[in-house]
């Protein structure tokens, strides 16, 4: 039996970039990210970077998010969340993650105009020093989810939402 390796994920695949870009969604698209820090940075592979002290993978990343907050907001985008992970409660108990990150973005071609300036990749070394493992996941909203979530019903009468006109759950069961 062949042993499963897990190797780190830290940058996109060119396969990976590809095939998102080939069908990308249309409208805003939030960025998920999850990131494992590294106990010490490793600037060995960007040693213009290194800063004159060691520093934590966390610090590291500090560094990365001073550099790259102007030319994110510079694009239109946003950080929407940025917190402290923590065990799952649902997934692998091995699994941990230090930092989730949200990042939305007006388009799927705003982040791609974001993700390859210039001027932005020049600290790109600095979320790579940090970094042990990582995940992207591009999420669109659902919006018939956002229209459903406005019906409620009213003393057991269905109330319509809006212009949709769907129902609830809710109140699909209180006419049974």
């Amino acid at each position: 039996m062949t042993a499963i390796v897990n190797s780190p994920y830290l940058e996109p695949t060119q396969d990976a970039g590809r095939r998102y870009f080939s069908r990308p969604p249309s409208g805003p698209v939030v960025m998920l990210n999850l990131l494992r820090f590294r106990t010490h940075a490793d600037y060995s592979a960007h040693s213009a970077l290194a800063p004159a002290t060691p520093r934590s993978g966390s610090e590291a990343y500090d560094l990365y998010i001073q550099h790259t907050m102007p030319f994110l907001r510079e694009s239109g985008g946003e950080v929407t969340f940025l917190g402290a992970g923590a065990e799952f409660l649902i997934g692998p108990a091995h699994e941990r993650w230090d930092l989730v990150l949200l990042v939305r973005h007006q388009s799927a071609e705003a982040f791609l105009a974001f993700a390859t300036n210039e001027a932005y990749l020049d600290g790109l070394g600095h979320r790579l020093a940090a970094i042990e493992d990582s995940r992207l996941l591009p999420l669109v909203e659902r919006r018939s989810w956002r229209a459903n979530a406005r019906c409620s019903t009213t003393g057991g009468r269905h109330r319509e939402c809006g212009q949709h006109g769907a129902r609830t759950q809710t109140s699909l069961e209180d006419e049974a």
